[in-house]
């Protein structure tokens, strides 16, 4: 009990607590800050099995789900689920911890996990290639870990916990086998920065004799000599963007060997590959000499390719969640056996559900490529051109293709080809073939226009986003349309490029012969050199003072690659004679910042000492996002959340059963996703005393559709027909970046040196609005930018099918390498934004039919509703004379909206049958018969008043306010004449296929949708309700001349029937007289008595005719009580008159 009082102290003392609290909290986040910046998350896979085990890490090998929880959901009887149903489990789980210094502590885990850290883990499934086979959708799932015990040991001394991890299931998806794995903190506990991981499906695995886990493509050597690294030049790693799971990367000199890894280099393996190396030579295929290197490498979503000299093989992994079946080659397959391919050259985007490789071919084929198609894991080539190579269509038979380039989104290949001249020189052509158009040339000139320098071209590359093209050699060019180039002449024409690397987001990455590295800003002009550099000399000497594992002063690129628009190098790494494999980022940003710093300084003399200034260059100072939108409108991004169940132990801890219920409800919520159930169902328990010693919220398991923005343009953006995408910049300018300027009849105007610009990819296609607000008592810009479609580039598609690629570029003038925003972990580029636009019709949207309001508009106009005698609510139905007033939704599944279709459609019934077993399909004759306004053979549905048709006047073009439907069944449709089941009203079951499809220009979405209209009522042909009315009315007159007989025919039938009566109660009697008959004198007289008595009574019955049978038997039964019984031998008596 407290004293009582005024309540104000308490109040006090209370925020007083709350600062006090504050302020430890601060101190601890600024500890934390500090002493944690070497701590990172550490995530490894657990068979569940294997759940608790320390030091064990598993493959990503299994892919179905596993019954290993159902017998776990059965003991939940008094929890909210449904235990009838069969619960399954997926192969893995994420084991989460984290590392300080690349070491793990358990002290410190432990620490975390007392002070209230939980990771928080969010998976994002890639959409898969094939769209015709899998639905296009953007899918997460955050779910939270639950922390678990691992197994004691026999060194374990502690009472509650020695060593401990956290758990999530590691979810599997149809059609995705590319999941990238978010971890992040609850904000509780120790400060650990997020950090992305790959966790793909291996489907070059396979289990051995031994049941072990070993690659299927050959044998995984386990020892990287420096023989195979050291002093080897660096080559390019080509895979499909975004879809390939393993990435395969070859040149390791006199070797079958490649790298292999399906966490992008995180982690690696050695594979010697098995194949036949057979050396194929001839006259046509001129080779200097055999060797084992593997040469190119191409990896997709379930293929790999390479070519070893002038052989080229693939291998199809083993996916059963891409193609629903075991399509994998189990071996390396040749192909192209007769042919001699001098290189293989990747397409970096799939098309039209398949991926694409090229191979160039030399010796008797010079002048074609073979152009490579895969599609679920089957493998095609076709040779192009068609008919005649491109040599002999330029007429040069000495020509050679050194590169391709696929257009997706064109459907062209971009071929570099070489060509000789009079003199001796070289020259180039860029050449386009398409199917369509044949072939298309853009010569380039062999001699720079400055220089006297030949040109050496290696190669080209597009980026389908920004429409760049980008010709490489000893020089760089650019071009954004296909036909006019330009030279970026800061490129050293002395350099010669051996391959590029593009983030295809904005960013490119160059690597010469002699291994510099080279970075260009796309859109921009200015080439900067990373390596070697003043700024990679700055860089590396702060590594080493550092120690950093990641450098050596004796070290080998292998490969430069983007990822996540971040550029990393694979470099083998030397030190005291133990070499070792590290993937690293590439600090492109701090080594900009380290030269700016070097070339851009001032010294200015202060007294005796000279002061050290660094020039800022940018044009602002602060760089802010402002005003973003939701991002799942844009992004089409769908978000489910789970949490593991509540249990009831004190130290948190779970169970293996409670991690099996975790991973069974969100297999099921997964599971309910793909049967388009918005939400999962919610249940709430009574009490925390359920069986099976867990707790389950299930609003715990849900769909989250109020994602708020993150202060960045998001990764991607869709935009429908004349959508608008809008988001506002904040920039705080440099010094006095403000002017004052008259201009003619108006006051003086403010204007700022800072400005934007916006570059689209096609302005034909979309368009950029931007707003300038100048603060000039805050020396700040606000730019508003509108990003709009144009509704002009594109018709119609299935939502998610060939969306259009685009992009838009905001680039702060002046800023391009110059302007840089630091940050507690690394500097980060600023001034120059991308984003990806997709234009077309955005995953995640469908047309429904309203039923609800279809019902309350038909109510309303037709002033009442006759619904089925036998009522079904998931299908009412509607009277046939009434017309019919259809109403269509849009429903959102991303962000939950659902609202009225306002597009025009065409209405076709596609089917139908008397009962929901008889539904047939219609032909298309049949289709045009019954729906056509222009069909002569009275075969029509239905109709409607409206005039407006197709193209063709085939059939009726309607909207949402469209006059209404009016039900015909002519004589020659399937509904005609229907014949009626008992004495109800003929019914029909219509099934009705909706499309917009060539006749709605609101939206760029095909949609399409079926459903069953269950109509009754149907009136009857005029012969069958004549015979009908016939047979009606025979039969109501044969029943009223029956009752006229009847009742005519009743008193004389109820008089012979009572004379009948009592004729037989005479002969009973008779019967009754003669058989109790005596030989005594006193039994004749009793017979006498009984006789006349008898007969008194039937004189009487006879006279008054009302007297009832029952009496008289009564009266029959009362005499012949009083006579003695009878003897035992009887004489039947004389037959005397009656």
């Amino acid at each position: 009990m407290f004293p009582a009082g005024h309540a104000w102290p308490k109040v006090r003392v209370l925020q007083v607590l709350w600062a006090l609290l504050a302020v430890l909290l601060a101190s601890r986040r600024l500890w934390a800050l500090k002493d944690f910046q070497g701590c990172t998350w550490h995530v490894v896979l657990n068979e569940f099995n294997r759940v608790g085990e320390d030091g064990v890490e598993d493959r990503f090998f299994k892919q179905q789900p596993m019954d290993t929880v159902s017998k776990v959901f059965q003991t939940l009887v008094d929890s909210p689920v449904d235990t009838n149903e069969i619960y399954m489990g997926f192969p893995y789980f994420l084991k989460i911890n984290y590392l300080c210094n690349q070491k793990l502590s358990q002290d410190l885990v432990r620490m975390g996990h007392l002070t209230g850290l939980k990771p928080l883990v969010l998976v994002t499934f890639q959409s898969p290639v094939n769209f015709y086979r899998w639905k296009i959708e953007q899918l997460q799932i955050q779910m939270e870990a639950a922390p678990f015990r691992s197994k004691v040991s026999e060194e374990c001394m502690a009472e509650e916990v020695c060593s401990m991890s956290w758990y999530t299931p590691m979810p599997i998806k149809n059609g995705s086998v590319i999941m990238h794995v978010d971890i992040s903190s609850n904000g509780l506990g120790t400060f650990i920065q997020d950090k992305g991981f790959h966790v793909n499906i291996n489907g070059f695995l396979k289990l051995d004799e031994d049941d072990d886990i070993v690659y299927a493509v050959g044998e995984e050597l386990y020892s990287l000599t420096p023989e195979h690294f050291v002093g080897i030049s660096s080559r390019p790693l080509w895979y499909t963007v975004d879809q390939a799971p393993v990435l395969i990367l070859g040149g390791i000199p006199n070797e079958k060997y490649v790298l292999m890894t399906d966490t992008s280099f995180e982690e690696h393996s050695l594979v010697e590959l098995s194949i036949d190396s057979c050396w194929v030579g001839s006259v046509y295929c001129p080779h200097s000499g055999f060797t084992a290197t593997i040469y190119d490498t191409i990896a997709t979503e379930s293929t790999l390719f390479i070519r070893q000299n002038q052989l080229v093989y693939y291998f199809t992994g083993t996916y059963t969640t891409l193609h629903e079946s075991n399509r994998g080659s189990g071996s390396w397959v040749r192909v192209l056996a007769s042919e001699c391919i001098k290189k293989l050259c990747p397409a970096h985007f799939p098309a039209n559900g398949s991926e694409y490789v090229m191979a160039l071919t030399m010796g008797k084929n010079e002048g074609f490529i073979h152009f490579g198609t895969i599609t679920d894991g089957q493998v095609s080539f076709e040779m192009l051109p068609k008919h005649w190579s491109v040599c002999q269509q330029i007429a040069d038979n000495t020509c050679s293709i050194i590169w391709s380039e696929y257009i997706a989104g064109e459907q062209t290949v971009l071929l570099l080809v070489e060509t000789g001249s009079s003199d001796g020189s070289k020259i180039y052509m860029v050449i386009s073939y398409n199917r369509a158009r044949g072939l298309q040339f853009l010569m380039i000139l062999g001699t720079e226009t400055y220089t006297s320098t030949r040109m050496v071209s290696k190669g080209i590359s597009f980026n389908p986003y920004n429409n760049l093209i980008f010709i490489w050699g000893n020089f760089l060019l650019q071009s954004s349309n296909k036909e006019n180039l330009i030279y970026l002449a800061d490129f050293p024409k002395e350099q010669i490029i051996k391959y590029i690397a593009r983030s295809f987001l904005g960013n490119m990455a160059i690597v010469t012969e002699t291994e510099e590295i080279w970075y260009l800003m796309e859109g921009t002009y200015r080439v900067y050199q990373l390596f070697p550099s003043r700024g990679w000399d700055v860089h590396i000497s702060l590594q080493w003072m550092q120690q950093s594992s990641l450098y050596a002063s004796n070290e080998t690129m292998v490969t430069l690659f983007y990822e996540n628009n971040k550029l990393y190098q694979l470099v083998y790494l030397m030190h005291k004679h133990e070499g070792k494999l590290v993937k690293r980022p590439m600090p492109v940003e701090k080594l900009l910042m380290y030269q700016q710093h070097t070339n851009y300084y001032d010294l200015e003399r202060k007294g005796n000492y000279s002061m050290l200034s660094f020039t800022n260059l940018c044009p602002f100072s602060v760089m802010r996002l402002r005003n973003l939108p939701r991002p799942q409108r844009y992004t089409r991004q769908e978000r489910y959340r789970a949490r593991p169940p509540s249990i009831f132990e004190r130290s948190g801890f779970h169970t293996k059963n409670s991690l099996a219920i975790y991973q069974g409800l969100v297999y099921h919520l997964l599971w309910l996703h793909t049967k388009y159930d918005k939400d999962y169902y919610f249940f709430l328990a009574s009490n925390w005393q359920s069986a099976g010693g867990v707790y389950i919220d299930m609003d715990s398991y849900e769909k989250i559709y109020n994602l708020e923005p993150e202060y960045q343009l998001p990764e991607r953006i869709f935009l429908d027909k004349g959508t608008e995408y809008s988001f506002t910049i904040f920039l705080s300018a440099q010094g006095r970046s403000f002017s004052a300027q008259a201009e003619l009849g108006s006051a003086f105007q403010p204007h700022t040196r800072v400005d934007v610009g916006v570059v689209l990819a096609n302005p034909g296609c979309i368009e950029a609005l931007v707003k300038q607000e100048i603060l000039i008592n805050r020396n700040s810009v606000l730019f508003l930018i509108t990003l709009k479609d144009k509704k002009l580039c594109y018709d119609q598609g299935i939502s998610g099918h060939h969306l259009m690629k685009t992009s838009m570029m905001v680039n702060v003038v002046g800023s391009s390498g110059f302007c840089f925003q630091d940050t507690h972990l690394e500097p980060h580029m600023q001034g120059n934004l991308m984003v990806p636009v997709l234009i077309g019709c955005p995953p995640g949207k469908r047309l429904a039919f309203d039923i609800t309001y279809t019902l309350e508009y038909s109510l309303r106009q037709n002033k009442h509703y006759f619904d089925c005698v036998h009522v079904d609510p998931e299908m009412p139905c509607f009277l046939f004379r009434d017309i019919f007033y259809p109403f269509f939704l849009i429903q959102d599944l991303v962000t939950g909206d659902s609202g009225s279709f306002q597009g025009s459609y065409v209405l076709l019934v596609v089917g139908g049958g008397p009962t929901l077993e008889s539904i047939r399909d219609y032909s298309k004759d049949e289709i045009y018969r019954f729906n056509s306004p222009q069909d002569k053979t009275n075969s029509l549905i239905w109709t409607t008043r409206i005039s407006r048709t197709t193209k063709d006047s085939a059939f009726h073009i309607m909207s949402h306010e469209s006059p209404g439907i009016e039900w015909l069944c002519l004589e020659n449709s399937p509904c005609y004449d229907n014949v009626p089941r008992g004495i109800f009203s003929p019914e029909f079951f219509f099934k009705v296929l909706v499309s917009n499809r060539g006749v709605d220009t609101s939206t760029y979405c095909n949609y399409q949708l079926t459903f069953l209209v269950h109509i009754h009522g149907l009136p009857l042909s005029p012969k069958r309700a004549l015979f009908i009315f016939m047979v009606s009315t025979s039969v109501f007159v044969g029943l009223v001349i029956f009752y006229i007989i009847f009742c005519l025919l009743w008193p004389l039938m109820v008089k012979g029937c009572t004379t009948l009566r009592w004729k037989i109660n005479d002969i009973i009697a008779s019967d009754s007289y003669y058989t109790y008959t005596s030989i005594s004198g006193i039994s004749s007289m009793a017979s006498l008595r009984q006789s006349r008595q008898g007969s008194i009574v039937s004189s009487r019955i006879e006279e008054d005719g009302a007297e009832p049978r029952e009496a008289m038997e009564g009266q029959l039964t009362a005499l012949a009580s009083h006579l003695p019984p009878p003897p035992a031998t009887i004489t039947p008596p004389l037959q005397g008159p009656s």
